[in-house]
């Protein structure tokens, strides 16, 4: 089940891998993304050393979060993923030019999980592109009701 989309990296990126990492959060940010309270447009994902973070996404703190801390929105979150798939991602990104971005929130078995997306930038050609086939389909798609309506 879904949390929260990142719609502007399927405009931006080609996606080519998708990878699912589970992330450390603290309390009153688990209670504030289950309440709906995240937002993932301007959030990026990079390599630091042999680790994932995850950096940008902001997460408002709920009116009920304790007092005794400081919940910072911003902050960067660790992702969790096997030694294995980030030496994978390492590799991609460091020789093969590929970005790293997070495509969405959701739960998977009651955790909450984040799909980070193997990207290739698009240029703005490939943007007029894909909104030229999205026009092209809305319009053979209304073309046909159309013609459904007006056969019977």
């Amino acid at each position: 089940m879904s949390i929260v989309d990142n719609r502007k990296a399927w405009h931006d990126y080609f996606i080519e891998e998708k990878h699912e990492a589970g992330l450390a959060l603290e309390g009153w940010e688990a209670k504030a993304i289950r309440a709906g309270r995240v937002q993932l447009k301007e959030a990026y994902v990079v390599l630091k050393g042999e680790e994932v973070w995850l950096i940008g996404c902001h997460i408002t703190p709920l009116a009920t979060a304790s007092t005794h801390i400081r919940p910072d929105p911003t902050r960067s979150r660790k992702c969790l993923l096997h030694g294995n798939e980030i030496a994978t991602l390492i590799g991609k990104v460091e020789r093969a030019g590929y970005t790293l971005v997070p495509l969405d929130l959701h739960y998977s078995r009651g955790r909450i999980k984040l799909e980070v997306g193997l990207a290739r930038g698009k240029k703005q050609h490939d943007k007029r592109d894909a909104e030229k086939d999205r026009e092209w389909q809305r319009e053979k798609q209304r073309l046909l009701r159309h013609d459904q309506k007006r056969g019977n």
